[in-house]
């Protein structure tokens, strides 16, 4: 009987989930390499709006380009950059996150690029520089041609997104320690999406950060408010604990998921969609991947497997 009432419940979860989505997300970049044109960006905004937030910006037009390809806007690709997208939250400066925001920056128009200290201390730094790319923001060597302006994050600070129904809060996350990432948890009304950049195990890590994530949403999870997590990973199996370079395997995410579990009340994660992301390309690891998290999905999880320009709901 519990067996059966466990399988009703998730049921129901699933269906009410899919006839009430509270989000809507468009991949503009889904892979964690090798492939210039569709790199780590994911645009987020609530069911019946039009007004997105962008977490990471590997690719943007490549992946606008396929969008409207699909019918999913009815202007170009530079429009909807210039006028649909509010907002970019990076989540780590690695160039694979940020190269759609640099090369774009000439055509956009002004919005604000939130992160973590660290982060946006790389791109003014780094990036727009003068000395790899002219300033498009408002901080940073002059002249400032104050395109873009730097809001830093306070981790676990609500922030509220301007010209969006959106607010976000950044929690820290461990990425081939002691380099950081960070995990952005999105909330329109009453409902969550939990976004990670790249991420190690805390075992492997020698972390807590994931941990602390968990514990922070584990009442989200158990209220049903917590609609889904994206969540890298990046090699199989096969690749050696130690040429990780702070990334998941399929079996460190369902360690990390078992973690969560346990905290997330009577059913846990089951039936919780969770995003793949993050996947490098190289050889046939995505089908490698696909296959050993399917046969070792135990707890039940909606594992969703990510396609450029093609819309998610959640």
């Amino acid at each position: 009987m519990k067996y059966f009432l466990s399988v009703i419940c998730t049921i129901l979860y699933l269906s009410a989930a899919a006839q009430h989505p509270a989000f809507k997300v468009i991949p503009l970049g889904v892979k964690g390499g090798m492939d210039e044109s569709n790199l780590s960006a994911y645009l987020v905004a609530p069911q019946g709006s039009s007004n997105y937030l962008c977490l990471d910006a590997g690719t943007l037009h490549a992946g606008l380009q396929k969008a409207v390809r699909n019918g999913l806007f009815k202007k170009p690709a530079g429009d909807v950059l210039r006028q649909n997208v509010k907002a970019y939250f990076i989540s780590h400066p690695h160039l694979d996150h940020v190269a759609g925001l640099i090369i774009n920056s000439p055509d956009d128009t002004a919005k604000t690029i939130y992160g973590l200290p660290f982060c946006l201390d790389v791109i003014k730094d780094k990036y727009f520089s003068w000395k790899s790319w002219a300033n498009f923001a408002d901080a940073g060597e002059t002249p400032q041609l104050k395109k873009y302006h730097y809001s830093p994050m306070t981790p676990g600070e609500v922030m509220p997104v301007e010209q969006t129904e959106l607010s976000v809060q950044a929690f820290p996350l461990s990425h081939s320690a002691p380099f950081q990432s960070t995990a952005f948890l999105v909330r329109s009304k009453d409902a969550y999406l939990l976004y990670l950049g790249d991420t190690g195990a805390d075992a492997i890590e020698g972390s807590d950060k994931l941990l602390q994530l968990w514990q922070r949403v584990a009442p989200l999870l158990k209220a049903k408010q917590l609609k889904a997590i994206f969540i890298e990973v990046s090699f199989p199996e096969e690749q050696p604990r130690k040429q990780l370079f702070g990334h998941l395997t399929p079996s460190l995410l369902m360690q990390e998921m078992h973690t969560l579990d346990s905290l997330g009340g009577p059913h846990g994660v089951k039936g919780l969609p969770v995003v793949i992301t993050h996947i490098k390309p190289t050889g046939n690891n995505e089908a490698i991947i696909h296959k050993q998290l399917t046969n070792m999905n135990a707890l039940h999880l909606r594992l969703v497997f990510p396609e450029q320009g093609k819309p998610l709901a959640f």
